[in-house]
């Protein structure tokens, strides 16, 4: 971890120009820079009007440093001068996923053999946090904005700082402070502040709809337009409609039987209660081995009525911070 004076990293962005302004999450602006010695980086400024502060700061430079794999953003450093404060990361050319599940112009660049690359890949660097880390990690930010990738469209999945270290030997924990992202946070967790390591296996749930489908998690859907993407998932689904459900710039022709099991393992995901939804080791099986079974899922859990409920009855600071991503800065929970 390398230790960064404010001015290198305003030496390396051209003191925060708008030119090299890349991004902005619920943390503040990110930047492009370049340092002295060539090598590109990217620069995450905690803003002043931020809803995270230097608890979610300290967090991700805690875990992040300890974590590696392929799958997981590198970070390089930190700055702390002069009450700014700053997170130094590798530099990822083509942004994040967002950009392009989201945006027709550029839905086309991710054919099926890239998604399914991109949804194996995010499954790796979670069995990595859930099992062969030396800390289990559970991320509780999983969505399309915070998976970012490289030069290669390899996904890396970045923002630890909200997550949490859960100790192997437990089954669950609670929280008064309530985090994430509305529609892929999981019921459980919404409602009493309860989460486990199937917290994240519920927003891979989420993250895989989107990946197959192009469709965002706070539309309506249906010919009424009244169905949750979830509700929406499963009626076609159920109904042996699958194809009318994923993005129509896909070329099905090869690989519908790949795309059929990401559908269902999605499905498998976003069941209302915990212990229905796989594990990471059963779910990166289903993803490997064609030959393994995978369950028939229940109806799942109808996070469209949970938010709804809870925007209504709560208080809550709400920060945009992509494209259709509403986070959850603070909650108590009834």
């Amino acid at each position: 971890m390398i230790v960064y004076s404010l001015a290198s990293i305003e030496a390396a962005t051209d003191s925060f120009s708008i030119e090299n302004k890349i991004g902005k999450g619920g943390y503040g602006p990110v930047y492009k820079g370049i340092l002295p010695d060539g090598q590109v980086i990217a620069v995450k400024k905690l803003s002043k009007t931020s809803t995270q502060g230097f608890e979610e700061f300290e967090n991700e430079v805690m875990l992040t440093a300890k974590l590696q794999h392929v799958n997981l953003i590198k970070l390089l450093g930190f700055c702390i001068d002069r009450e700014e404060h700053m997170l130094i990361y590798e530099y990822m050319p083509n942004k994040s996923l967002d950009c392009y599940l989201f945006e027709p112009s550029k839905r086309f660049i991710l054919d099926l053999q890239k998604r399914i690359h991109i949804i194996e890949g995010v499954c790796q660097g979670l069995l990595y946090l859930q099992e062969y880390s030396r800390l289990t990690i559970i991320h509780r930010d999983l969505k399309a904005s915070n998976i970012l990738l490289d030069e290669e469209m390899n996904p890396k999945i970045a923002d630890f700082g909200l997550a949490r270290i859960f100790e192997k030997h437990d089954l669950e924990a609670n929280t008064r402070r309530i985090v994430g992202t509305y529609g892929y946070a999981p019921p459980e967790y919404v409602k009493g502040g309860i989460y486990s390591t199937k917290f994240d296996v519920y927003s891979l749930g989420i993250l895989i709809l989107q990946i197959i489908s192009g469709k965002k998690v706070c539309v309506f859907y249906g010919d009424n337009k009244n169905l949750s993407l979830m509700e929406y998932a499963y009626l076609l689904w159920n109904n042996g409609k699958e194809m009318e459900f994923m993005d129509p710039s896909l070329d099905c022709t090869y690989s519908s039987g790949k795309l059929m099991r990401c559908f269902q393992i999605a499905l498998l995901c976003v069941q209302e209660c915990p212990n229905d939804r796989p594990t990471m080791l059963e779910i990166f099986s289903y993803l490997q081995n064609e030959s393994t079974y995978i369950k028939i899922p229940k109806e799942p859990a109808y996070a469209k009525q949970i938010n709804e409920e809870e925007q209504q009855r709560s208080t809550l600071k709400v920060e945009i911070c992509s494209v259709n991503d509403a986070t959850i800065s603070d909650m108590v929970p009834r």
